[in-house]
């Protein structure tokens, strides 16, 4: 097994489509929506598409709406 880079350890996990949407409880074709309205960011790995776990997680927080 190679050592591992200090830039994979900063990507953190890569997320199929399918397992971002699982983790915010959605549709893979919502994720594939916002991957195509580009608001979340994501790596082309040839044909397939992956999301970080920290985009995703910054996705959200950046989605938190506040009470007045």
């Amino acid at each position: 097994m190679p050592p591992e880079r200090a830039s994979d350890k900063e990507l953190g996990r890569l997320l199929t489509v399918e397992e971002a949407a699982e983790r915010l409880n959605t549709s893979p074709r919502f994720v594939r929506r916002l991957v195509f309205e580009r608001r979340i960011p994501f790596l082309k790995l040839g044909r397939h598409v992956r999301i970080t776990e920290r985009d995703l997680d910054s996705y959200v927080r950046n989605c938190r709406v506040n009470d007045p």
